[in-house]
């Protein structure tokens, strides 16, 4: 029997340069689409901490490590962590932290007063509940702060995606961002796959040890080791802790807010991961280590499976914990839940989930309202807590962008509770009127006129006023101040259009006038040049043709006028009559000669001008005896003086010969003469 073959080079499995990675090419252009069913994909929340008590410190520059809390009437509704190291709580009252922490600070929330027009600070607002109203107001400015700095530090979109997820919660979706840092520090990922197959793996990362700084680490997965050398998804993560990381550093430096964060593959996880270490910690939550991390929640915690339905899992399978679900297997989820319901569940507890992060969450209504304890009783003091709810919610809309018409409300709501019934009214918002606090308040009080109409009004429990169906705005509009021309500009724009108009006012006014060229100037500026009368007449001027209104002459203002200042701008209207067409010029604009020099084949018939001396075209024969009889008449008025307001026969000869010429369809009619002002008068032709 042979002896064992025994190779003399042991061939080890784990060859570095022979190994690929678990992720393709087409995982990795995912990553760079930011898609939900990337494995690569990085989600981070970042949560503030104890967000309304951190406000208050910050504007009253009370020190970090001194306790406070933040009081709404009897109650605390935020304390700050170092308040919390005493055992205060949210459900505890104001005599009983006083006990528990003699050195508390306890800080009222801003408030509405009745009658004020304004939310402001009152020291003693706790012990006027029934004029006071609670206001947020502040803690939505500073959220609006902390935001506007997260997207400063981010890129641009669209790589950058960030939804707000309530006033001290945001999600951010890193994953393109991520993509474009990968590619600049290994630059082996930016060729094309191998044999341009998407689904070709990757080449293993060359790093095989990766600092997390001072993250906390969630422990890998029970068959999962550290000695396990680092894949991309743990790449992508470490970068994206890298960015939160200055995030939160910008957030401290510029507004003096600290916040947790959590970061992992998608943003069920990354909310869990948020809340872990707290306050001013991030932790990251690794593929590898998501079901060790899961496992130790109650899934009452995951965000839609509190409440009935976590009522419902709990009652049908008899735990509340991750780690007691796991063993159930899919079908007897979907038998006892349903389908969609128990295959949800099956993979939420996994750590599944492809919700995407949202950067255009909208809000979609608005709701500002009262307890009264004691109740109100009277019409007048119900209008002045609707004149505060209506500047509640118009300070928010403002907010939202209905001054520029981004956002717009449709609908106003009143609900009103008269002991134990609650009653509602709603109507429209015009949609023709600008959205303010005037129309606001003005539908208001008409519902709740509707209300007290229906009877049993008072006394009244509760009051609320809301707005919602909102609609966009329309974009790329400009309102009329867009089309106007202001200042200077104006100025500019008025000189060029006399200069181009050959006009200028000869008293220096600069009042606007309107002017209009004549129909027989417009006929006779384009006709003049095709027929060579400008060499013909030097002494006629086509750009000295205009209309002038005012004049001293005791002629209708409406009259063309013709001018030549070869004539010592001496003016002699021209009264075609009422009926006259507005143009003269008919059909094509071009020279009568144009037909000559375009190589026209066929046969054109045509007919010799004898005051030409040119051979045209018949087709524009009406067309060019009407410029001659308009160069007849022009050349009539030429002697005429105004003076005297009278005319020479001979002028008045060759006008009404002009006029035979051209045809009795062309004189007015008396019924279309309309009444001369006074010291006007008509002059007379034939």
């Amino acid at each position: 029997m042979s002896p064992p073959f025994i190779p003399s080079s042991p061939i080890s499995p784990s060859v570095g340069h022979l190994r690929k990675s678990r992720f393709t090419y087409k995982h990795l252009s995912q990553l760079a689409l930011s898609s939900t069913t990337s494995p690569l994909r990085v989600i981070a929340h970042i949560d503030l901490d104890a967000f309304y008590a951190q406000c208050e410190g910050v504007r009253l520059g009370i020190a970090e490590d001194q306790p406070l809390a933040v009081q709404q009437w009897q109650g605390l509704i935020a304390i700050n962590y170092p308040a919390r190291k005493y055992g205060l709580t949210r459900h505890i009252t104001i005599t009983e932290a006083k006990k528990l922490c003699p050195d508390l600070i306890m800080q009222h929330v801003a408030t509405w007063k009745e009658g004020d027009a304004k939310w402001a600070y009152h020291e003693d607002a706790f012990a006027h509940i029934a004029t006071h109203k609670v206001s947020l107001d502040p803690y939505r400015l500073e959220s609006r702060r902390i935001l506007a700095c997260i997207k400063d530090v981010l890129p641009a979109p669209p790589v950058q995606r960030v939804e707000k997820a309530s006033v001290d919660e945001v999600f951010l979706d890193l994953s393109a961002q991520i993509h474009a840092i990968l590619l600049e520090r290994y630059p082996e990922l930016n060729g094309p796959a191998p044999y341009d197959d998407p689904t070709e793996c990757l080449p293993r990362p060359p790093t095989t040890a990766l600092d997390w700084n001072t993250d906390a680490l969630i422990d890998l997965d029970e068959d999962q080791t550290e000695d396990d050398d680092p894949d991309w998804d743990d790449i992508t993560m470490l970068i994206g802790s890298e960015i939160i990381r200055s995030v939160r550093t910008a957030i401290r430096e510029r507004l003096k807010y600290t916040c947790s964060a959590g970061i992992a593959r998608n943003k069920m996880i990354a909310k869990l991961g948020s809340a872990h270490k707290k306050p001013n910690q991030q932790t990251i939550v690794r593929n590898r280590a998501i079901q060790q991390f899961m496992s130790g929640f109650k899934f009452t915690k995951i965000r839609n499976l509190g409440g009935k339905l976590g009522e419902d899992v709990v009652s049908k399978f008899g735990t509340e914990q991750v780690e007691g679900l796991l063993d159930v297997s899919l079908g007897q989820l979907k038998s006892k839940l349903g389908d969609d319901t128990g295959s949800w569940i099956y993979e939420i507890i996994r750590g599944e989930d492809t919700n995407e992060v949202n950067s255009r969450t909208q809000i979609k209504s608005m709701l500002s309202a009262k307890s009264f304890r004691p109740t109100i009783n009277s019409y007048e003091q119900a209008v002045r807590w609707l004149r505060i709810f209506v500047a509640d919610i118009f300070a928010r809309l403002v907010e939202e962008g209905v001054l520029e018409h981004r956002r717009r409300p449709k609908t106003v709501n009143l609900h009103h509770r008269q002991g134990g019934q609650m009653r509602s009214r709603q109507a429209p918002i015009p949609l023709g009127r600008a959205v303010d606090e005037i129309v606001l308040f003005d539908i208001a009080k008409s519902l709740l006129g509707q209300v007290i109409v229906d009877g049993r009004a008072w006394p009244c429990a509760n009051l609320q006023l809301s707005v919602g169906g909102f609609e966009e705005g329309p974009t790329g509009n400009r309102g009329i101040g867009g089309f106007l021309v202001r200042g200077d500009d104006a100025k500019v724009v008025k000189h060029s259009l006399q200069d181009s108009d050959g006009h200028a006012s000869e008293n220096g006014d600069s009042r606007p006038e309107k002017r209009s060229k004549s129909s027989i100037q417009r006929f006779l500026s384009r006709q003049g040049t095709s027929h060579g009368e400008n060499e013909e007449d030097p002494s006629y001027n086509h750009s000295d043709l205009d209309y002038t209104r005012g004049s001293s002459s005791p002629l209708n203002a409406n009259n063309d006028v013709l001018r030549s200042e070869s004539n010592g701008n001496q003016h002699m209207p021209l009264d075609l009559g009422r009926d006259e067409p507005a143009r003269l010029d008919i059909g094509n604009e071009s020279s009568h000669d144009d037909w000559r020099s375009k190589g026209t084949t066929g046969t054109i018939e045509t007919y010799f001008c004898k005051d030409c001396d040119k051979t045209l075209r018949s087709a524009s024969k009406d067309e060019h005896q009407d410029w001659h009889f308009a160069k007849s008449v022009a050349a009539a008025e030429k002697p005429t003086s105004l003076e005297n307001g009278s005319t020479t026969t001979q002028a008045k000869s060759t006008v009404a010969v002009a006029r035979r010429k051209l045809g009795a369809s062309k004189t007015t009619t008396p019924q279309t003469q309309k009444r001369m002002e006074k010291g006007q008068s008509r002059l007379a032709f034939g």
